[in-house]
């Protein structure tokens, strides 16, 4: 039986919220708390915005590093190893959710239809990854913060 594909509207969760623990951003899935609370109150619009900046986020840290070589594979890999990924994002994004879901492991990336564009040390590329998120929430919570004290 073929897996239920998630839509570009679909929750970004992973399950392991910081937030609980009071974190403005979460370290699982990367949204702001006050997203997190909100989302069964969203519009399909305002979700698809929410994943459509963490895309957009992903994007910009990876497409300097890897180099989707085979969608197909990454895909059916992905699906077949059980990892939680939102097929309708671009597949460069599904490699955050490959090192979220193998940790420190070494992982034979062509096996999954990646190239490495750069070296990176298995046991500490999701850290930095994860870190660089975290930067880009933080900036847009800082360029948020100047518009509405322009406003104000």
């Amino acid at each position: 039986m073929p897996k239920l594909q998630k839509k570009r509207s679909s929750t970004p969760c992973l399950g392991i919220c910081s937030t609980t623990f009071g974190d403005e951003v979460c370290k699982g899935c990367k949204r702001f708390a006050h997203e997190i609370v909100s989302w069964t109150k969203y519009s399909e619009e305002e979700r698809e915005i929410v994943n459509n900046r963490l895309e957009e986020f992903k994007i910009k840290i990876l497409k300097h590093r890897f180099k989707i070589t085979n969608k197909e594979l990454f895909s059916n890999n992905l699906d077949q190893m059980g990892i939680n990924f939102n097929h309708s994002l671009d597949p460069l994004t599904w490699i955050f959710d490959l090192f979220r879901a193998t940790g420190s492991q070494a992982i034979e990336l062509e096996r999954f239809g990646i190239e490495s564009l750069k070296y990176f040390d298995p046991k500490t590329i999701r850290d930095i990854i994860n870190k660089e998120l975290l930067i880009c929430q933080k900036h847009t919570t800082r360029d948020i913060l100047k518009k509405l004290t322009k406003i104000f």
